[in-house]
């Protein structure tokens, strides 16, 4: 029974929330709306913040009110998750306000936004890298901001990500092996390019067994002209990973490759 009367309680109380939303819909009063606007937001309702602010936006425009509205309109999507749109008005305020009092929380929100937003590294990754332009452009701006250290943080994983997405390509040419061509050396460029383009990234062990992988198979597929100076590019290359990652899970298989390219290579 009592919990019937909970139930009945919490459905009226919704009913009554409802019906206070439509009366502050129906309001001619735009300084009622902002902030009932307001207080939705901080109740965490950003559905009914976000609608009420959009209502009164044209109003306010090109007052000092407008600086709030933009800024709880970001706000407010990002309660949403609608990381998109939160972008496109925090954009919209720092090109209205390039000194307005919110101008530093938008220029790294804007970066902050594309971050989130970011999709899979198997996807497109246009997003990513206005994540990492904006972050630039504000650590840049704002080197001692509480916010630079996240920023910093952020963009490192967002070049990861780009660095990810070769690494993806890169294996997929390995994978293919000498089908249709020699894939073997595409999957050490794309290698190669991508340490040269993230040279601080998160998977340089991966990049450098990769490079190793591939000059290997082009010397184990090699032709006799070939043959010999392929298989002490490979002996560089075994050196060079066993230098570098002397704990790597491929040493064993690395000093395997090592032994049979110093055979192929006369040494």
């Amino acid at each position: 029974m009592r919990r019937k009367f909970v139930i009945w309680v919490l459905v009226l109380l919704g009913f009554s929330s409802c019906g206070e939303y439509q009366q502050v819909l129906k309001s001619k009063d735009p300084e009622y709306k902002y902030q009932m606007a307001l207080k939705y937001f901080n109740e965490k309702k950003y559905n009914r913040s976000q609608a009420l602010l959009d209502e009164v936006a044209s109003y306010y425009k090109g007052t000092e009110r407008s600086q709030d509205v933009l800024v709880y309109l970001s706000r407010s999507y990002m309660g949403m998750k609608d990381y998109s749109s939160a972008a496109q008005y925090y954009a919209a305020y720092i090109r209205s306000y390039p000194k307005g009092n919110y101008i530093t929380e938008a220029r790294f929100q804007t970066g902050h936004c594309y971050y989130l937003d970011s999709p899979d590294a198997r996807l497109d990754q246009e997003i990513t890298k206005k994540a990492i332009a904006s972050f630039q452009e504000f650590v840049e701006l704002y080197p001692s901001s509480p916010y630079a250290d996240q920023a910093y943080k952020e963009m490192g994983e967002m070049y990861d990500k780009l660095a990810y997405k070769e690494l993806l390509s890169g294996q997929l040419y390995y994978n293919l092996g000498t089908y249709l061509g020699n894939n073997y050396l595409s999957a050490q460029l794309v290698a190669e390019n991508a340490l040269k383009d993230y040279p601080s990234n998160k998977y340089l062990e991966d990049f450098n067994w990769l490079i190793l992988q591939s000059k290997y198979q082009q010397m184990a597929n090699s032709t006799s002209d070939k043959l010999q100076e392929r298989a002490r590019q490979t002996v560089d290359e075994c050196y060079n990973f066993q230098t570098e990652f002397p704990n790597s899970k491929h040493i064993k298989e690395s000093k395997k490759y090592l032994k049979a390219a110093q055979s192929l290579a006369g040494e």
